[in-house]
């Protein structure tokens, strides 16, 4: 075989392990990427275990001190949350909230809380999985 065939033999394979490599990074990523968060009602339905999941929802029963504990509901399901740290400012009772962590004995363990920046604006993402679910919001 002359050194140009195996060259450009060499360049194809070489090629098509990185068209495979590239396909299977694009794969996990959106497994582990393609919902921003879930209901509280989707974690109720289908516990995520101890993995690190997003919940999203709104803020009701806020008690404030060294370790926040809050409740996040879907108007169908709350699951009650622990934070330990700084709040953002703009976090209250009846806000939005997205929070991530994992479940532990049925409390879910914070390691990040994010709430809406105003009165007017509400994630789309958060308003789509309402409407998805049937539930309806004022703001």
């Amino acid at each position: 075989m002359s050194p140009r065939k195996k060259r450009r033999i060499t360049m194809i394979v070489l090629g098509l392990s990185l068209l495979v490599a590239a396909s299977g990074l694009i794969i996990v990523g959106i497994g582990q990427g393609g919902q921003f968060f879930r209901l509280p009602s989707e974690i109720a339905e289908n516990p995520p275990g101890a993995r690190t999941i997003r919940l999203g929802g709104l803020v009701k029963d806020w008690t404030r001190g060294a370790t926040h504990e809050f409740t996040v509901t879907d108007t169908q399901t709350d699951i009650r949350v622990q934070f330990t740290g700084i709040v953002p400012d703009l976090f209250e009772e009846g806000a939005d909230t997205i929070v991530t962590g994992h479940m532990e004995d049925g409390v879910f363990i914070a390691t990040e809380v994010l709430a809406k920046h105003d009165e007017e604006y509400r994630p789309k993402e958060l308003t789509d999985a309402f409407e998805d679910r049937g539930i309806e919001l004022t703001n």
